[in-house]
């Protein structure tokens, strides 16, 4: 894994479980993007979420509740949501310099099976 990519991630993880939109969003680029996959078997956005602003709101809204950890996804760190154990999200981050500036967020429960825990 790379230094200033892992401290990115989990500079971002540790935002998202504050749970505050303001801190979410100062570890994102101003111009961060998010893409969800939803499977068409969870609500996800169709679209890209453009802007700091709305993907920290994106972010707060699917994880709340969760188990947040940062974990090696296609050998970067990438931050993995569980509710009691199941998987419910996987994100693998993109970031330029000191700030997040692409998520790639896969909801779909198909592609999340190896993920759960016990």
């Amino acid at each position: 894994m790379r230094p200033v990519h892992d401290d990115v991630v989990r500079r971002l993880a540790a935002a998202c479980r504050a749970g505050d939109v303001v801190v979410i969003e100062a570890a994102l680029d101003p111009d961060a993007v998010a893409v969800c996959d939803g499977g068409g078997r969870v609500p996800a956005p169709d679209r890209a979420v453009r802007g700091a602003a709305r993907v920290a709101r994106l972010l707060r809204a699917l994880l709340p509740g969760t188990d947040l950890t940062v974990e090696s996804a296609n050998g970067r760190a990438a931050l993995v949501a569980r509710r009691a154990g199941v998987a419910v999200a996987v994100i693998a981050v993109g970031c330029h310099e000191d700030r997040a500036t692409a998520l790639w967020v896969v909801l779909n429960p198909a592609k999340l099976r190896g993920w759960h825990r016990g």
